[in-house]
């Protein structure tokens, strides 16, 4: 199916039939990357009285109790409220949209023990905003499924996300588990500095982690929506969807 989209006076044309999941599952048959030492989420059967919810024990239907927490066990965007006080919810903050968004690729820079995503390297990558940027880290640790715990992933300086704000990118899309350190002492600078805490909050602004984009998506300027489950917490799995532009 093809479309037409007008985006900042701009008009793009794609195919909806083209689109590509960038997201990470999680149970039974799916990714299931894990972060924060989390536990993997798990699935089991309602047990209700005489009811049990799997067929394969027996039940006329399977029906499930789900447990997981969206930071660590999947794909999740999320809005201001991780780090607010209010308990503000993705579900109220959620783009509803499509948006124009731009994919690049980085290495990060080696500081001290760290993998860095400096301010200079967003510079360097992109000076016009879009409505959201997705950031492709290229190391060898960056796999389908992989297990962050422990591990001190790569993370973004505060001052290259200070610059993205700047520059008006309010939808940043990683596939990292966090934009900040694993273990920062609670600072969390780097979404301090996104959200705008010490002024006017970015209430419009999120940040969505622990994506996949395979390495033969190329970098450029794509048309992108972000599906997220209706769940009231700073927080939820989704499903991000990357359209190609036709007339790019």
């Amino acid at each position: 199916m093809l479309c037409s989209i007008q985006i900042d006076a701009k008009v793009y044309n794609f195919d909806w039939e083209m689109g590509i999941d960038v997201s990470q599952s999680f149970g039974p048959g799916g990714a299931n990357p894990l972060a924060f030492s989390l536990p993997a989420a798990t699935r089991e059967p309602v047990r209700v009285g005489g009811f049990v919810g799997s067929v394969p024990e027996g039940g006329s239907a399977n029906c499930d109790f789900i447990t997981f927490c969206p930071h660590g066990n999947g794909t999740h965007t999320e809005c201001y409220g991780h780090i607010n006080t209010g308990r503000q919810s993705i579900n109220n903050h959620l783009p509803k949209g499509l948006l124009s968004c731009k994919l690049i690729s980085v290495v990060p820079e080696k500081i001290a023990e760290d993998w860095v995503i400096t301010k200079e390297q967003m510079a360097n990558s992109i000076s016009v905003a879009s409505n959201a940027l997705i950031v492709r880290t290229q190391l060898d640790s960056v796999q389908l499924g992989a297990n962050w715990s422990g591990t001190n992933p790569a993370y973004f300086a505060a001052d290259a996300l200070e610059y993205l704000k700047n520059l008006g990118v309010m939808h940043l899309l990683i596939d990292l588990p966090s934009v900040d350190r694993e273990d920062d002492g609670g600072k969390l600078s780097a979404h301090h500095s996104w959200w705008n805490t010490n002024g006017q909050i970015r209430e419009s602004a999120t940040i969505t982690e622990l994506i996949y984009v395979p390495k033969q998506i190329e970098d450029g300027l794509y048309i992108l929506q972000i599906q997220v489950a209706p769940m009231e917490c700073d927080a939820a799995p989704s499903r991000p969807i990357l359209f190609p532009i036709l007339n790019a």
